[in-house]
């Protein structure tokens, strides 16, 4: 697993906790939530991705993620940060698993601490949708007749 904590001025004043992995380990969702609080938190959303059985009507058997890795990390990081520009939150936990997951297999986990629930839902829902955009990680389905390859936001 690999951890990075974003160190920048701003954060060693406010002693952020923040980290983003990518592993091909399988992830604990309560584990990965639990890293983000703070004291002076009220509030940890936390997105549990994992594998449905039916996409757009048809069976998925399991599904492949892969990615480039060294630029994935980077723009987890820029993501980090643009949240904390754009909503008042403390800490971001952000981990995506790599490799064949099974159905039920939980794939993304982010969590976001802050002061109150509000900021802390927004910012999961804006962080998830960005994640899916702008990180180079991509997905393939595998159906019985066939697979498919899938990129960006669904």
């Amino acid at each position: 697993m690999q951890e990075k904590e974003i160190r920048n001025p701003k954060s060693e004043i406010r002693n952020r906790r923040d980290f983003f992995e990518i592993t091909h380990d399988a992830l604990d969702v309560g584990a990965i939530a639990r890293r983000v609080v703070p004291a002076n938190c009220g509030a940890t959303v936390t997105l549990d991705g994992f594998v449905r059985q039916f996409t757009r009507g048809r069976e998925t058997e399991y599904l492949v993620y892969e990615a480039y890795e060294p630029m994935a990390l980077k723009e987890m990081e820029k993501l980090i940060e643009r949240a904390h520009a754009e909503f008042e939150i403390e800490n971001i936990g952000i981990v995506h698993r790599l490799g064949r997951l099974e159905i039920g297999e939980t794939s993304v986990v982010i969590s976001v601490a802050s002061p109150h629930r509000r900021a802390a839902f927004e910012a999961c829902e804006w962080l998830i949708k960005e994640l899916k955009r702008s990180v180079p990680i991509w997905k393939k389905e595998v159906y019985r007749d066939g697979e498919i390859w899938i990129e960006g936001a669904e």
